[in-house]
């Protein structure tokens, strides 16, 4: 099965790693304590730039950062780790761009890349060992593909306001006894796919999103958008996440499992091949003061 999802700026195929959807790069922002003259991390949502978005929209989406921790928590977000479907497994060092991804080929061989999504620069090992030449380079083009679709799975909501994003107030709805607003997601004139459409519901009560919806350039205009409910949000360190997607009719689901956000990793997570130690969540308390992880585009069903 494959699971789709947005995608703008790359288009990649999954030749090892099965997916390739959404386009984010990092700031160029250093973490607290780097070097003199390094930017402050914003503490408020910045508003989008070069799109139009309906100021009610925009409202929506600073709601649901808020309910999910706020900007300044997101921006204090350093290390995250999971796993997509069963599939893979990511460690992102989110302000750096530092990234691993490890899993099994369909041959049932054990792969680990570690490469830098900001560089798109790295090394592909299998069993131990660096792929060289062309399938290394592959492997590693492959991994940033999977970091773009699987995050954007994780962490869409945070996204909303990316630059590119237009964002329309398409009004209330009431779904299953509960009252929603609905927005809807255009894109400037940004990467390859500017004719996609995205739909967001976010529970008045939470202003949470508890569904998306997506409808690809590709597609036909008058086809069914592709509808995936996001269940089970709860906090991981200092913000919030929700890690099962289920079809409506429940006959289909998504796992995003695995899921850790941690103040700190071990350097060699990000330097070595070799298996990583069990690894500390972060507790619960004060956001630190990290930079901000800017997106530009989205991911695209795949």
């Amino acid at each position: 099965m494959r699971y789709p999802l947005p995608r703008r700026t790359l288009v990649i195929a999954a030749a090892l790693l099965l997916a390739a959807p959404l386009a984010a790069a990092l700031a160029a922002q250093a973490p607290a304590g780097a070097a003199p003259g390094a930017a402050s991390p914003p503490t408020v949502n910045p508003p989008t730039t070069g799109v139009t978005s309906d100021p009610k929209a925009v409202a929506v989406a600073d709601a649901t950062l808020a309910a999910m921790g706020g900007q300044a928590a997101w921006d204090g977000t350093h290390y995250l780790r999971f796993t997509f479907a069963g599939r893979r497994t990511h460690f992102w060092d989110k302000w750096t761009g530092r990234h691993r991804l490890e899993g099994k080929t369909k041959d049932n061989e054990a792969y680990v890349v570690l490469d830098n999504v900001n560089t798109h620069q790295g090394t592909a090992y299998m069993g131990g060992k660096p792929v060289e030449g062309d399938k290394g380079a592959k492997m590693v083009e492959n991994s940033y593909g999977a970091w773009i679709n699987d995050t954007y799975w994780l962490l869409m909501p945070y996204k909303l306001k990316d630059p590119g994003v237009n964002l329309s107030y398409l009004g209330e709805q009431q779904l299953d006894g509960k009252d929603y607003d609905e927005i809807g997601l255009t894109f400037g004139p940004v990467g390859l796919t500017p004719g996609d459409h995205y739909f967001a519901w976010f529970n008045r009560g939470t202003h949470l999103m508890d569904r998306w919806a997506y409808l690809l350039q590709d597609q036909p205009r008058d086809a069914a958008p592709t509808v995936w409910l996001w269940q089970g949000w709860q906090r991981y360190g200092q913000i919030m996440l929700a890690p099962h997607r289920v079809s409506p009719d429940g006959q289909k689901k998504l796992e995003l499992s695995e899921v850790l956000v941690a103040a700190t990793l071990p350097d060699a997570v990000f330097t070595s091949p070799a298996p990583v130690p069990p690894i500390q969540a972060e507790m619960r308390g004060a956001p630190g003061a990290g930079p901000r992880a800017a997106t530009s585009g989205k991911p695209r069903p795949r």
